[in-house]
């Protein structure tokens, strides 16, 4: 993360313990809060493929971004993993966007999916499958948050990944 805004090194280094003590990353500028807004809607999933009594739970999920979580939130440091997350190097920021933008499709076309009255044993194994693809991307947004993601999959592979995978569902 650049701190291009701060006159003094010492300035950047407090800030960095500033953004650590907030479960911030110092080093990219992002917080790991965000990834429980799609843990939920994965536990409601994984809630689903058991049982499907919970599929209005499901429903009425919806999409947010970075910002929209945060403003939302409860989380003490809101403001600052705003601040953070704008300053964040912006291939980092674009790399989350589009996992983030990946994983809301595959939620909004299975919530689609599921409003088309199909019978419980298709909406349980829709579910699973929804939660099964959802998984790994949301390892894969922790590893950015995290500073961990090298190369890894461009974004167009993950997506058509994605997309092969539910056509062969």
């Amino acid at each position: 993360m650049k701190y291009q805004h701060l006159a003094a090194p010492a300035q950047a280094a407090e800030f960095a313990s500033r953004l650590a003590d907030a479960n911030i990353n110092p080093a990219t500028g992002l917080a790991t809060d965000y990834l429980n807004h799609f843990n939920e809607a994965i536990m409601l999933l994984e809630m689903l493929a058991d049982s499907t009594d919970c599929v209005d739970d499901f429903l009425a999920w919806q999409p947010m971004s970075y910002r929209d979580h945060f403003a939302a939130s409860c989380f003490k440091a809101r403001d600052m993993a705003i601040a953070a997350y704008e300053t964040a190097d912006p291939a980092l920021r674009d790399c989350l966007d589009t996992l983030a933008g990946t994983m809301t499709a595959v939620l909004k076309a299975t919530g689609a999916a599921m409003k088309t009255n199909m019978p419980p044993e298709a909406t349980a194994a829709l579910a699973g499958q929804a939660a099964f693809l959802l998984r790994p991307l949301v390892a894969r947004a922790g590893a950015v948050i995290n500073g961990e993601s090298e190369a890894g999959m461009h974004d167009a592979e993950t997506r058509q990944i994605l997309i092969d995978g539910l056509m062969k569902r």
